[in-house]
């Protein structure tokens, strides 16, 4: 693996240059560092031809410290009865060409994604991943419910992309659910740890109140502080003047 720095912001008043910063995967063995090292898959440029990662505030769960809470609980009463099966498919072994699969995560991504839709081509580039390695179903005897990407490699699992059925989202609380079903089966498969995506603004913050076990990538380390997690997410939104350890540097000490 290889890191790189790339400049952004530059303010001369307070002394603050800012680098994003990007690691090149050179080997798949690799991933299990690179995601430890606090980054995540970035495929936000399709002209890419390596698997790049961006460092981020990114959240993971601990499984040594996972136990079921009483939400996992009561999500898991409430979808009994949709007969749901899990299966763990490899990348090799599942069809992507299939149209019902290609429409379901394209209609899904169109309504909920973030910053918009996954066309056709962003869905192939991340099909075509090599750190894509397994595809994880929902089912039932009567339809789908929904998709995840995942990456496995030695002791670890990044739930990666998801696609539901947005009907069940509400009344059942199916995306909830379906995260919860996947670090709960990472558990029993003896994993170490399952990386759940980035943490900004209070709207992630479900993903530490609904798994125990659950720490940040702080910029240097993995920290189970929740309190000044909830802290750095409520303060996202806020117009900042300084960087962190300028306004804050007591965290750092």
């Amino acid at each position: 693996m290889k890191t790189l720095f790339s400049e952004y912001k530059t303010d001369y008043s307070t002394y603050t240059f800012s680098y994003a910063v990007y690691c090149i995967k050179e080997a798949q063995k690799e991933l299990p560092e690179i995601y430890a090292k606090g980054f995540l898959p970035y495929t936000g440029n399709t002209s890419l031809e390596e698997d790049t990662f961006y460092l981020a505030r990114s959240l993971r769960v601990n499984l040594q410290e996972f136990k079921n809470s009483s939400e996992n609980r009561r999500v898991n009463r409430k979808i009994e009865p949709l007969d749901i099966s899990m299966e763990v498919y490899k990348k090799e072994n599942f069809d992507f060409q299939d149209e019902t699969f290609r429409q379901f995560c394209s209609d899904y991504a169109e309504e909920r994604f973030s910053g918009g839709a996954m066309q056709a081509e962003r869905l192939q580039y991340v099909l075509n991943r090599d750190m894509l390695t397994h595809i994880i179903t929902f089912c039932s005897n009567e339809k789908v419910f929904g998709y995840v990407f995942t990456v496995m490699e030695g002791d670890m699992l990044h739930y990666w992309f998801s696609f539901y059925d947005t009907e069940y989202m509400r009344s059942h609380s199916l995306g909830k659910w379906m995260m919860w079903k996947v670090i709960n089966w990472a558990h029993e498969q003896n994993l170490a740890h399952v990386y759940i995506g980035t943490c900004y603004r209070e709207k992630s913050l479900y993903k530490v109140r609904d798994h125990k076990g659950a720490e940040f990538f702080d910029g240097s380390k993995w920290n189970n502080d929740t309190s000044l997690l909830k802290a750095l997410c409520k303060s996202d939104d806020e117009e900042k003047n300084n960087d962190l350890f300028k306004s804050r540097p007591e965290i750092y000490h």
